[in-house]
């Protein structure tokens, strides 16, 4: 028998304790009555989830625009719960480690990955080393990249990593290929509740799909997906791609992200991609206004930028003539969504130019 968002497995341990649907209540009532923020955000969807209701609403980020909220029928997150746990060969028993802010898609699919799949799951405050909390070894966790950079020393404790929410730098790739780690980029959004498609840090340039999806290209060059066990419907993407194959892709960058600079197009993220190895703190390839080239490619810093910044870009061979930025502005702090994506266009607003 199938099982449906009704069933919670016989091995799920949350915390260490198996819970059935019906003590679940009790978990989600004394979370939010007497827990801290993130057992009550943890709470809040437990809730929602035993509810009679077989559909439930999910935020998006509001990386590229305002938060909104999208309704979901409860056993298309179930299914996507089985494609992970068949993707990542996921045995029930396998203990996990939950550090995902619950409110959104990520932290509420590790939740059900863990009672649909029956693992063992603990749960931890999402911020800063989220390892520092339990000297356990876990075989599953899924964290941003802030998340694996604070936690690093301590990753020989865990198996699987996924990294999702945000790019990771170049720097960090690079460290993590010098673990025993299996760690994998992650592919996904809340329309697609969460991963469609992994790239092993190590091994692939490319990002492979979970099983019965399927890809294709608009004329942008951007992303449409078909994910049956989610929606009927096409899900066309505003990310720029190549395809490799009908399994696999390269990710190039968003479409709405394209500079258009004296008629040459750029894409920031590949821009981006270089620049990563030679700037160790957080920044954004962006652009302002020209009378001459329309838009004027420039490098957007948060702190200080390193004395010689531009010197130092234009040293850099694999950049061309027009991927090279024309100025470098230096931010105290960027602005951010909740879950820690930069939010360019909002931050260039606030420049001073």
């Amino acid at each position: 028998m199938k099982p449906t968002y009704r069933n919670v497995h016989n091995r799920f341990l949350l915390n260490g304790i198996h819970f059935n649907y019906e003590d679940l209540f009790e978990v989600a009532y004394s979370f939010i009555k007497e827990g801290e923020q993130y057992q009550k955000l943890i709470g809040d969807f437990i809730l929602d989830w035993i509810s009679y209701d077989p559909y439930i609403s999910l935020k998006t980020s509001g990386s590229t625009g305002s938060p909104k909220f999208i309704r979901f029928k409860k056993q298309a997150l179930v299914k996507s719960a089985l494609a992970t746990g068949n993707h990542f060969n996921l045995q029930v028993g396998d203990k996990a480690l939950h550090c995902l802010n619950a409110d959104f898609i990520a932290g509420k699919m590790m939740l059900i990955r863990a009672m649909i799949l029956g693992l063992e799951i603990d749960l931890v405050p999402p911020q800063g080393n989220v390892l520092s909390h339990t000297t356990k070894n876990y075989d599953f966790v899924a964290m941003v990249p802030r998340q694996v950079e604070s936690s690093f020393d301590s990753l020989n404790r865990v198996k699987t990593l996924l990294i999702g929410g945000a790019p990771s730098t170049s720097l960090l790739k690079e460290r993590l290929k010098s673990t025993q780690l299996n760690c994998f980029e992650t592919y996904g959004m809340t329309e697609t509740l969460t991963h469609i498609a992994t790239r092993n840090i190590k091994e692939d340039k490319h990002f492979k799909l979970l099983d019965g999806v399927h890809i294709s290209q608009d004329k942008r060059g951007c992303l449409i997906l078909k994910v049956p066990y989610i929606t009927s419907q096409e899900i066309v993407t505003n990310d720029l791609v190549e395809l490799v194959s009908a399994q696999h892709f390269i990710l190039k960058g968003r479409v709405d992200n394209v500079i258009n600079s004296g008629g040459v197009k750029i894409i920031p993220e590949e821009v981006e991609a270089i620049l990563s190895s030679y700037i160790d703190t957080p920044f954004f390839i962006g652009s302002v206004q020209d009378p001459s080239l329309g838009e004027k490619l420039v490098l957007v810093v948060e702190g200080k930028a390193a004395i010689g910044l531009i010197q130092t870009i234009e040293g850099i061979s694999s950049l061309n003539q027009f991927q090279r930025p024309k100025m470098v502005y230096e931010m105290s702090e960027f602005i951010r969504t909740s879950n820690g994506k930069i939010k360019r266009k909002d931050t260039l607003a606030t420049l001073d130019l």
